[in-house]
């Protein structure tokens, strides 16, 4: 006659736990219950590229991408690294036309405020090409990003997409403007360049 397993030769079944409670994980393994794990969604900037599977675009809101920055915002940034870029050429060239015996030359203090403004210029794109953030954009809290991926532009398309705000003016200066009702609060020069301005911690 024959009971089945040689080693369980009474043929009782295993403990099977009590009804309505998950069977008790072996020594060493935790238990699973059948919920699966919550994954913090990766910042703004890690995401896979657009069009990956289960991905949304990366130009439209949600998914854990910081909030566009509005218009006000980039009004201000704007002026402030106008202020930073042009003030002291103009304040070396008032000094220039006030000390100068020929007013119809330029002097010494009107060449080193041109000089300023033009290195001032290159670094303040330098800054937002590697961090997306000039001076005055860092301090109103704002940041340009490529909208593929959400990364810096670099220094290249940093300089090309300050020579397509010629975009923005040429029609009544309207590109500048259309950051006001667009769907993703972009210039002409942002739809140009897919670049996207987005809000950030000031520091």
């Amino acid at each position: 006659m024959s009971f089945g397993d040689p080693n369980n030769p009474y043929g009782q079944q295993p403990p099977q736990g009590r009804p309505g409670y998950p069977q008790q994980a072996p020594q060493g393994v935790p238990p699973q219950y059948g919920y699966p794990q919550q994954q913090t969604p990766p910042p703004y900037g890690a995401y896979p590229p657009a069009g990956a599977p289960g991905m949304p675009p990366m130009g439209m809101p949600g998914m854990g991408m910081p909030p566009l920055a509005h218009w006000g915002l980039r009004v201000g940034a704007t002026l402030l690294d106008g202020l930073i870029t042009a003030g002291p050429m103009y304040a070396l060239g008032f000094i220039d036309l006030a000390t100068s015996d020929n007013p119809d030359e330029p002097g010494f203090f009107f060449l080193i405020g041109v000089l300023y403004a033009i290195a001032m210029g290159f670094y303040q794109l330098y800054l937002e090409g590697k961090t997306g953030q000039s001076i005055g954009k860092k301090a109103v809290g704002i940041s340009v990003r490529r909208e593929a991926d959400g990364q810096p532009l670099g220094f290249g398309m940093a300089f090309v997409r300050k020579l397509a705000h010629f975009l923005d003016g040429i029609a009544c200066y309207i590109g500048y403007l259309w950051p006001l009702w667009d769907e993703k609060k972009q210039t002409f020069a942002d739809k140009v360049c897919n670049t996207l301005v987005i809000t950030v911690p000031k520091g």
